[in-house]
């Protein structure tokens, strides 16, 4: 938001299955000129497919308002409970989860 723009409040309506969420331990993302794709999938050990179980389309804009808010919501986790090892970190031990690509 702009610093001159008022501050609107807004009334959020979570669903019961909504509420419930879903695990995710693979994100694919996509974009183009106009939007950010999200896909969050589940891989299960031993199977060959990861199921996406949830899709957000978010607009550019939107998309790098949500990389600083997790970027500023895990600074705060980490003060708190500890560094947040990746894979391939010492101390990690194996590869699973949000795995990094080339030219991310």
């Amino acid at each position: 938001m702009s610093g001159n723009a008022p501050q609107q409040r807004i009334t959020i309506d979570l669903g019961e299955k909504e509420g419930e969420g879903i695990y995710s331990n693979l994100a694919l993302i996509t974009h183009s000129p106009a939007e950010f794709i999200l896909d969050f999938a589940r891989i299960v050990p031993g199977l060959p497919k990861a199921r996406v179980h949830a899709r957000v389309i978010l607009t550019p804009q939107s998309a790098k308002a949500l990389a600083r808010l997790l970027d500023a919501n895990l600074e705060r986790w980490e003060k708190v409970h500890g560094e947040i090892k990746l894979a391939g970190q010492p101390g990690t031990g194996h590869n699973i989860g949000f795995q990094p690509t080339d030219g991310t």
